[in-house]
């Protein structure tokens, strides 16, 4: 009975995981005994409900093992050196010959197909690229190959502008292959995609197929104007791939020059969804008010309002009139009262919001000034005070407006700072951004707010009152991963703190009234340990407060060491110790005591490089003269210590504090040439 009860289990999970329309995520679901079957119904759930799902087989339990275990060596990244990596790199690229189609449909082999396209060479990498011919179209559409998707047109892109560069470049191909340049094989994937396109776009599903569309080329096609990575990682993308440890690599931080054939491709595919979402006008005069009302529907949808963002980015590249720009907006100075009912919806609306900061972002400056002084200008600081809705916008009006209108924005909202830092944190970021582009304007006014605001008489800790360390995961017993919220917090301190010494000051003294064992969890906290670093500024920090800091941080240094955040405190506290050669010996002297555990450690080994340990270890003397330059380059233009006259019967010698235990130290006597050593 159990075994028959057994089968039916299996026969129903599989009949609601293939059930057409449900969207249902199985990947989630208890480990069955087959483990195939599993990896079916994931790639299954992930294909898109409209039914162009991909499914291309699974594999096997081994080869599921093996690439499982691949995945995870690739994200431990414990490689000797950089050709072992891409050593093992090369060899599961070529076990992944063949599977690469089951590999991206696969929640957990998907983020393998990321990690080896991130790390592959340009062989490889247009190898994969082949790979996939022909399943563009439904890779964009599926939950789990659209990442890789992303991940891959980035790195191609690359190697789109290295070849453009490069006239003689030689991919090399295997012998019998031919020899085709990433630009054709990515105008082969665009015309691949407008076929497919054109059979499915009906009215039902014209957003999908726009999205599709849209995303693809606009990478390259825009490559020179569009940031990539802002562009289309979402935030729950770019948060989730942080908590994997999935990291993007320098390649989506940069644009790229890109050939005049994906601009022409480019113009095609928005001339060609004007006209259909026109009906074929052939004049501004000939669209209608219906036209615009349904294209202002798709601003606000939110399947379809970042496609109109980025066609609305994109269409400056060719199209001096802004066609799609001047389907949402009008471009006249009169007042329209169906515009203005829309901005007010906008204004209001999460997804309309979002949708008006970013056009705002890439919009002519003389379009929104338009927009800002009829509409937003008289209520700016009602706007500002929308913490979901209006108030981004009214920071990407900060952002991107002439100066005049950004200091009558200032004049409006720095009395009001301290209420809107109740709710929106971030306004502080880009009022002190704005008015250090405008010159330090209103700087004063808006230190005191600041100050008022995190430093009052009645909330004398800037540690609690930014970071709200009392609430956050610090200090915590399960291991919590650090919020989003603590990042966002952390990163507005490390602002303040750069922008004037005052806030250096008192998140020093907030550091400094914290118990020690507070102040340590901070050194090993994933975001606070940022702060930590941030504030060991060694020319900015009075030298009684470093004294006074490093009098806690130097008691768990060979811990901190070996610790993936502390480690980084650990490489600050070498300049911080600057002139300070007692504590910068005695922390040396606690990780030479326990120089095997430090250097058994990963993080350990660095410091042990960063402190220059080994020349510590082996020519005391030389690493003392190290220590000596290194101090006058921080310093130049300070004085030597010179020896006081001697007291007491003791001339020419020096009461040199010594390196003791955790509560106190003791006082030895050297001569003066000894003590000239142990200074800086």
């Amino acid at each position: 009975m159990a075994k028959a009860r057994g089968r039916k289990l299996l026969k129903k999970q599989k009949k609601d995981a293939f059930a057409p329309g449900t969207g249902e995520d199985v990947s989630h679901a208890e480990h069955k005994a087959d483990v195939p079957q599993e990896e079916a119904a994931e790639a299954a759930a992930g294909g898109s409900a409209t039914g162009n799902a991909m499914f291309f087989g699974v594999l096997d339990r081994e080869e599921l093992e093996y690439f499982k275990q691949a995945e995870a060596t690739l994200a431990l990244d414990a490689f000797e050196t950089p050709e072992e990596k891409q050593h093992f790199v090369a060899s599961v690229v070529g076990e992944a010959a063949g599977k690469e189609l089951k590999l991206v449909t696969s929640q957990i082999c998907s983020k393998l197909m990321e990690r080896l396209i991130l790390e592959c060479d340009d062989s490889q990498l247009r190898t994969l690229f082949q790979a996939f011919n022909g399943v563009f179209f439904g890779m964009a559409c599926h939950k789990y190959a659209s990442h890789v998707l992303e991940t891959l047109l980035v790195r191609s892109a690359a190697l789109v502008e290295k070849e453009l560069l490069t006239p003689s470049f030689d991919a090399q191909p295997a012998e019998g292959d031919v020899f085709v340049s990433m630009e054709n094989m990515f105008l082969f994937m665009l015309n691949e995609c407008g076929r497919t396109c054109e059979r499915w776009c009906n009215t039902s599903m014209r957003r999908m197929c726009c999205g599709c569309l849209i995303l693809i080329p606009v990478l390259e096609a825009a490559a020179s104007t569009v940031q990539n990575n802002s562009t289309l990682r979402s935030k729950k993308s770019k948060i989730a791939r942080k908590m994997i440890e999935l990291g993007d690599n320098e390649d989506f931080n940069r644009t790229y020059q890109t050939p005049e054939s994906f601009k022409g491709q480019l113009r095609d595919l928005i001339t060609t969804l004007y006209g259909s979402f026109t009906n074929g006008a052939q004049s501004k005069a000939d669209v209608t008010t219906s036209m615009v009302t349904k294209f202002r529907e798709l601003c606000v949808d939110k399947v379809a309002s970042p496609v109109v963002q980025l066609i609305i980015q994109v269409e400056g590249i060719f199209d001096r009139d802004r066609s799609f720009w001047r389907l949402v907006f009008a471009v006249g100075d009169e007042k329209d009262a169906k515009e203005e009912s829309f901005l007010e919806y906008l204004l209001s609306d999460p997804v309309g919001s979002h949708f008006l900061e970013n056009v705002i972002a890439f919009g002519r400056i003389k379009y929104v000034e338009r927009l800002y002084r009829p509409y937003m200008a008289d209520r700016i600081v009602k706007l500002a005070k929308r913490d979901t809705t209006g108030a981004f916008v009214v920071q990407s009006l900060l952002k991107h407006l002439k100066s005049k209108e950004v200091r009558e924005i200032l004049d409006a909202l720095v009395p009001e700072l301290d209420i809107l830092l109740n709710s929106n944190m971030d306004f502080g970021t880009t009022i002190i951004e704005s008015s250090n582009k405008e010159g330090n304007y209103l700087r004063e006014e808006v230190i005191g707010q600041l100050v008022k605001k995190y430093y009052s008489a009645a909330e004398a800790n800037i540690l609690e009152s930014a970071l709200s360390l009392s609430s956050s995961t610090l200090g915590n017993t399960r291991d919590d991963w650090p919020t989003v919220d603590e990042r966002r917090r952390s990163l507005f301190l490390e602002q303040l703190i750069d922008y004037d010494d005052k806030f250096l000051n008192i998140t020093t003294d907030s550091m400094l009234a914290l118990p020690e064992e507070r102040l340590l969890q901070m050194c090993y906290h994933g975001v606070f340990s940022h702060v930590v670093e941030h504030v060991l500024q060694v020319q900015r920090v009075d030298f009684i407060k470093r004294k006074l800091l490093l009098n806690v941080l130097c008691k768990d240094a060979v811990g901190m060491a070996c610790n993936a955040y502390a480690s980084h405190v650990m490489d600050k506290l070498w300049d911080f110790t600057a002139k300070l050669a007692l504590y910068k010996e005695r922390i040396a002297g606690a990780l030479m005591k326990e120089s095997e555990k430090v250097k058994n450690s990963t993080y350990g080994r660095q410091v042990w490089k960063n402190w220059n340990l080994e020349l510590y270890a082996r020519k005391r003397w030389d690493w003392k003269q190290l220590v000596k330059e290194h101090d006058k380059e921080l310093f130049p233009d300070s004085k030597p210590l010179q020896p006081k006259s001697a007291k007491h019967g003791m001339e020419g010698q020096k009461a040199v504090r010594t390196p003791g235990n955790h509560t106190r130290d003791r006082i030895s006597m050297v001569t003066g040439k000894e003590a000239e050593g142990d200074r800086s």
